[in-house]
């Protein structure tokens, strides 16, 4: 039970000892105005949807390029968007000027507009599949798959266009189908469900105290993590130096990265994300870093080339990028096959059912028109349901979007990238709606969106169809591109329709606000990346960089085996590789069985997906995030209901400070300004030498 579910329940028990009926959230709601679509969508929401954007874009970009594990941050953009428009109205009331009230549409707008323009920072892929593309990268691997075909360098120009041209039609791709995921089939859409009631909370009298609790948590939270960061700046005057390279646990345990890096980011990232998946990445992190890559280095000169450049994929990097790689896809495709037959078993039964449909009735304020039956809908959602339908976006609307959009990214995409063809475009978007369809409502069951395993899936195809000498490298990444953007801004919608339910926001401000979102993402993310972490970090996408961005040489790699084949890796890799693709696919059927059969054991099967992350980059965030569940567990433990109404906006605080430290970072690396210390750990041994070289 959530700290907000704890404070309804001790509100209706008040209730009733008072003697008055117990409400229901759209009873309480009944007295205040819906407004109209255009007054949900005002210029105040954009405004504040716009600075808010450009912070979430920034910390989703630096957790891309650092582990590529990113938080649900629609928690921190609706608190945020409640804090910044309330502070708005207060100080203009304080000039004595009168504003428009803040309603919870105009929230739920803020919220939906924010996480649509971080999210293109994701699926724009520039720390993925886009910097897979270029040759700081593709130096890392192979010779074979470094030639001009299948090497591209970045510029901001075609970045800005590119995502541009594919990042709208996701939005086109799944409209129509809202009123039958929403209202037809009731999928939960948990993420949308939760926003949806921590909004609802803020405009209730009791919510927005707690909300005004919560913001004075994170923003004191923010300003500790952001003077850390700046605190810590200070003792990195060169490579692994500061706090960053502190040996916690020692010099060995150091060089196999298990140390704790001080990062208030992965510690709120741990807050934020479920036990299971810390304690999978601890267990990834020992298997990989702790057994099997001091066992495989043993082997140098056996199973590898001893004079092999630790970068290269023949060598040690091999068995660490590609059976990260088949854990990766097996557990991706273990859940892309579930949730596709639990889609058509759901879709079949529910045709099948004579009586998935039910009578509404119509919304009165009549309070013998809320009682219920089995038969009826209860007064929430008869009221909820009435203001979803009432502004429609016509299917014919929705068909021209498309198919205009669809003609736009024909003609450009192969123009950015000449390895593909038209024909091949063509062929992504005349699958990607189904492909659209079943990601959200797999989505809507599980609250997991698989745009990745999607995108994964693409790189296959047409990197296999196109070819190595054709480019197929680059080909891959990009239909990786086209479609990671369809499938991942369709699902992203849909649950931003059901937050939009829940809230009474007009489905049309919803998609106006998305589409708002959209663009400012499209302009946003390749700026940010490009000035503040391209630019101001030479090293970014290396291995022993700051911004090692992993995905990247992780997208590449499968494109290369989409094309070349197994042939390159090093001895055994392929057999290691294969016996971790088929445990990642037993951890997931075991997981499936025990929930079937509802066995409590299945909250303790580690996630295969969190076990891969660490086999690239280490131990060293993952000790971070555990820190984190730790903070999180005791919290818990001393005081449930408080914990979970503010673990949230203390993890937001400390991400948001940590990561907003980083802009400045960037800003004084173009300007040449560095760090006046270095802070560094030797051994006994090596700091005797050091004595004696500056002695003698």
């Amino acid at each position: 039970m959530t700290g907000f579910e704890a404070m309804e329940i001790e509100e209706r028990e008040e209730g009733r000892k008072a003697g008055e009926e117990e409400l229901t959230i759209e009873q309480i709601f009944e007295s205040k105005e819906v407004p109209s679509w255009g007054q949900q969508l005002t210029i105040r929401s954009v405004v504040v949807s716009a600075l808010l954007g450009f912070l979430f874009t920034f910390i989703v970009m630096k957790l891309n390029v650092s582990t590529g594990i990113i938080p649900s941050l629609n928690v921190a953009a609706g608190l945020l968007g409640f804090f910044f428009v309330k502070s708005w109205t207060t100080v203009l009331s304080k000039f004595g000027i009168s504003s428009r009230p803040f309603t919870r549409q105009e929230n739920t707008v803020i919220q939906t507009c924010v996480v649509a323009s971080s999210g293109i920072a994701f699926s724009s892929g520039y720390a993925s599949y886009i910097l897979g593309m270029t040759s700081k990268v593709a130096d890392q691997g192979e010779a074979l798959g470094n030639t001009g075909n299948n090497v591209k360098e970045l510029h901001f120009l075609w970045m800005l266009i590119f995502v541009s041209v594919v990042s709208f039609v996701g939005l086109f791709s799944i409209v129509p189908l809202r009123k039958i995921m929403i209202l037809d089939y009731k999928l939960t859409y948990p993420s949308g469900t939760a926003t949806a009631y921590l909004i609802n909370s803020f405009h209730t009298p009791k919510g927005a105290k707690l909300a005004k609790k919560q913001v004075a948590k994170l923003f004191k939270w923010f300003s500790i993590s952001f003077v850390w960061a700046f605190f810590q700046w200070f003792f990195t005057a060169s490579d692994n130096c500061g706090f960053t390279a502190f040996p916690t646990f020692g010099l060995q345990a150091f060089k196999y990265r298990f140390y704790f890096d001080f990062s208030s980011t992965y510690v709120g990232v741990g807050m934020i994300c479920p036990y299971l998946i810390n304690l999978s990445m601890l267990l990834g992190s020992v298997i990989s870093w702790g057994v099997m890559w001091p066992l495989i280095e043993q082997k140098k000169g056996i199973w590898y080339g001893a004079d092999l450049s630790s970068n290269s994929l023949r060598g040690l990097q091999g068995y660490k990028v590609f059976i990260a790689i088949a854990m990766i896809l097996g557990d991706g495709l273990f859940h892309f096959v579930v949730v596709l037959v639990k889609t058509i078993f759901n879709i079949c039964r529910t045709f099948k059912s004579k009586n998935s449909k039910k009578e509404i009735i119509p919304v009165t304020g009549d309070a013998s028109s809320r009682n219920t039956t089995e038969n009826f809908m209860s007064y929430d959602d008869q009221r909820r349901t009435q203001f979803f339908l009432k502004d429609q976006i016509p299917m014919k609307v929705a068909a021209i979007g498309y198919l205009v959009l669809a003609i736009l990214a024909i003609i450009a995409v192969p123009i950015i990238f000449h390895q593909l063809k038209w024909y091949h475009i063509v062929v992504i978007y005349t699958i990607a709606p189904i492909l659209a369809f079943c990601n959200s409502y797999g989505c809507g069951l599980t609250d997991w969106s698989l745009a990745s395993s999607y995108g994964k899936l693409a790189i296959f195809v047409f990197g296999a169809w196109v070819g190595l000498n054709n480019g197929g490298v680059v080909a891959g990444l990009a239909a990786c591109g086209v479609m990671m953007s369809i499938v991942s801004t369709a699902s992203d919608l849909m649950q931003d329709f059901k937050t939009g339910y829940l809230t009474l926001a007009s489905p049309r401000s919803m998609f106006f606000s998305q589409i708002i979102g959209t663009a400012l993402g499209c302009v946003l993310s390749p700026f940010v990346f490009w000035f503040f972490f391209y630019k101001a970090f030479p090293t970014l996408g290396q291995s022993d960089s700051a911004y090692p961005a992993p995905f990247g040489l992780l997208y590449r790699g499968i494109a290369l085996i989409s094309i070349e084949g197994t042939s390159a890796l090093p001895k055994n890799c392929l057999t290691l590789s294969i016996s971790f693709f088929l445990l990642a696919i037993v951890l997931n059927l075991i997981r499936e069985v025990l929930m079937h059969y509802k066995i409590q054991a299945y909250k303790y099967v580690p996630s295969a997906m969190a076990m891969a992350i660490p086999f690239y980059l280490g131990g060293y965030f993952t000790i971070d995030m555990c820190v984190g569940s730790l903070i999180k567990f005791l919290w818990e433990k001393k005081n449930k209901a408080e914990a979970d109404a503010f673990v949230p906006a203390m993890a937001s605080g400390m991400i948001c400070g940590d990561s907003l430290w980083g802009m400045p970072t960037a800003i004084l690396s173009l300007a040449n300004v560095k760090p006046p210390l270095c802070m560094k750990f030797l051994s006994r041994a090596a700091n005797a030498k050091v004595d004696g070289f500056l002695q003698g």
